[in-house]
């Protein structure tokens, strides 16, 4: 898992604390942006806030690791959809999940620049950006195995196209436009199929 090694194990019940904390911030940051109430979170994690801040000292504490936290979720995604789809389509789908993340963490990341970007929060991103390379790449090997997918395509340009995307549709209402973008994007990316060989003229 991204960036928990460093956390020292937890009893139970802080642990339930510190998820449930997490869990709250998730939807807070979601709802609200990275400016949302510590206090609110807390409330809503049915905590203290100095149990909140005995977990996260800070804010840009609790950004990472929601920033994390994402990252976890999303290359989970990838292995959920390898196990339920043939390679095209589980990379396919894995796009639109990364597109969706890509336009959620903005903010997130945003802010955590914003907070200043040290040695230690520079490892930490450098480790979710491998772990997202990773996930992606193996999904796009095995589509160009399959035949689904052009070969020259390089997973660092692919994943560069799609935050492209998510960039340029940013504050949009809705992902119309950025679901159009990336179905343009995949039609591109997919290897056209040769038809069928006719059958052989009988005797």
């Amino acid at each position: 898992m991204v960036g928990t090694a460093a956390r020292r194990p937890l009893r139970a019940d802080a642990q339930r604390n510190y998820d449930r904390v997490l869990a709250a911030a998730r939807d807070a940051f979601a709802a609200h942006g990275a400016g949302a109430s510590l206090e609110e979170i807390a409330r809503q994690a049915g905590v203290g806030s100095a149990t909140l801040h005995r977990h996260f000292p800070s804010r840009a504490s609790l950004l990472r690791a929601v920033f994390r936290d994402r990252v976890e979720a999303l290359c989970a995604r990838a292995e959920e959809h390898t196990l339920a789809s043939e390679p095209g389509t589980a990379l396919f789908s894995w796009l639109r999940d990364f597109n969706a993340y890509a336009a959620a963490s903005r903010g997130l990341v945003a802010s955590l620049l914003h907070d200043g970007r040290d040695a230690g929060l520079l490892e930490e991103d450098d480790d979710c950006a491998a772990t997202i390379t990773t996930a992606a790449g193996q999904l796009l090997r095995e589509a160009q195995q399959l035949g689904t997918v052009r070969p020259g395509i390089r997973t660092e340009d692919m994943l560069t196209l799609v935050s492209a995307i998510s960039l340029a549709t940013e504050g949009q209402d809705n992902n119309t436009q950025a679901g159009r973008l990336l179905d343009i994007a995949i039609d591109g990316m997919r290897l056209p199929q040769r038809d069928p060989a006719p059958p052989a003229p009988g005797p």
